[in-house]
């Protein structure tokens, strides 16, 4: 089948290669002409692990091509998947100038039936507006799908190409069956296709993401519990998690929850719900924990200077979001860096995807090492902000010949209590005892 995917962004780069992977022919487009031009000479623009491999297989085999003309990149294809950014606009909303403007040019251009494709996250109603826009201008016949996507970064590629669900709202029985036959090579062990109507499927979008991240909040809620009364999350995690009605997942507590979806996924559904004058509490609860979540280690970092850490350097290891990412969209690490350096603290960071990002907005405030272990030079402590597989076991000795001050805040709980006291650091962790040497 041929493909058109409009937008090149993190959820456009991945279904376009995806989808060629399975032998469709795609044509990506996107209207930065530098961006247009690195793809095209098969340089990727996003860091996600398995991709790249994807990426030069299919573009060499001539199924994955870009170009900037949306006239050109859309003429063949039968489906035209709309990936592109919904940022959250001054009140919360998802600002939707980007998917009803190319919808605007769609209706211009369009000559023969085709299925367009909501695949960015979007409010409910969406594919109404664009059904309208697209028809304000176009004589032929067409269908407007919703068709959410539900990757997490890190593994998008196996989520997509493995998906536990595939979720499609339309109720035109053409763009079905089209959708149905698009994503079979996908579904093949039998996880299901969920067809519905299409205010049904971008709420669903909305609801999965408010609900994980109502789930992590919930647990940096009994964390600070478990501080005051003593006891110790991972062991309550782990209670709770062996209830099949809760699940394992998404119950490791930390500084918050980050990244492109969750902050204004939830945010834009909490304005959403307002439009239709209903208060979501729990969400509005939600968004406060998280945002106390992300400098939750400051108080105690400055506690343990004695309110006073104006020349202290310290160490970060973690820029990005979550690990496997270069993406630092609300990365709890950008919180605590602006709030050290309010403090008068120096930073030396290390991640290994992210800094360069890190560097574009922070610039020369921060210095960048490169490695983790020259983040550690004469540092006066060690904030762990992304669990990167590669903090989770360091050479100790290393890090103790480095580090002025043995002084660990894990802000992702990465260390075992018992290695801590061992080896004689003084450390804090989320929802677990202190230990002091």
């Amino acid at each position: 089948m041929k493909i058109a995917v409009v937008g090149t962004g993190y959820v456009g780069l991945v279904t376009g290669t995806c989808f060629a992977e399975t032998g469709n022919t795609v044509t990506c487009v996107d209207i930065d002409k530098n961006k247009v031009e690195k793809l095209s000479n098969g340089q990727i623009t996003i860091y996600e692990p398995g991709l790249e491999k994807l990426f030069l297989r299919n573009q060499r085999e001539e199924r994955l091509k870009f170009t900037t003309n949306l006239e050109e990149g859309i003429a063949d294809a039968k489906v035209i998947f709309l990936a592109l950014p919904t940022p959250p606009g001054e009140n919360g909303s998802a600002d939707m100038k980007y998917i009803l403007g190319v919808a605007e040019e769609l209706g211009k251009i369009l000559k023969d039936y085709k299925v367009i494709v909501d695949k960015s996250t979007v409010p409910v109603g969406t594919a109404e507006k664009v059904r309208d826009v697209i028809a304000k201008n176009c004589e032929c016949e067409f269908d407007v799908v919703s068709n959410p996507e539900f990757l997490r970064e890190g593994v998008a590629v196996e989520d997509f190409m493995k998906p536990d669900r595939v979720v499609i709202g339309t109720e035109s029985e053409k763009a079905r069956k089209i959708m149905a036959d698009l994503y079979a090579p996908f579904v093949r062990q039998g996880n299901p296709v969920i067809f519905m109507d299409e205010r049904s499927s971008e709420l669903t979008k909305y609801a999965a993401n408010s609900f994980l991240a109502t789930k992590i909040s919930f647990m940096n809620e009994i964390a600070r519990l478990c501080e005051l009364m003593g006891a110790d999350v991972d062991m309550v995690r782990r209670g709770i998690g062996g209830d099949e009605r809760i699940g394992k997942r998404f119950l490791f507590p930390g500084i918050g929850y980050g990244g492109s979806c969750f902050p204004k996924d939830v945010q834009a559904l909490v304005r959403s719900a307002s439009d239709v004058k209903y208060d979501f509490k729990i969400l509005d609860a939600v968004m406060e924990v998280n945002e106390k979540q992300k400098v939750y280690l400051i108080p105690r970092i400055k506690k343990y200077f004695n309110n006073n850490v104006t020349g202290k350097k310290i160490a970060l290891w973690g820029l990005a979001f979550k690990p496997n990412t270069d993406d630092i969209r609300e990365a709890p690490a950008l919180y605590l860096i602006e709030e050290l350096l309010k403090a008068g603290a120096t930073v030396a960071a290390f991640d290994p995807e992210a800094m360069k990002n890190v560097r574009d907005v922070v610039g020369d405030k921060i210095s960048f090492t490169e490695n983790q272990y020259d983040a550690l030079n004469n540092c006066d402590a060690l904030i762990i902000a992304t669990e990167w597989s590669e903090f989770r076991t360091p050479d100790f000795e290393k890090m103790t010949q480095r580090m002025k001050s043995k002084v660990i805040f894990d802000g992702r709980n990465v260390f075992d209590l018992s290695q801590m006291k061992d080896l004689g650091f003084y450390y804090e962790s989320i929802g677990r005892k202190t230990i002091a040497p």
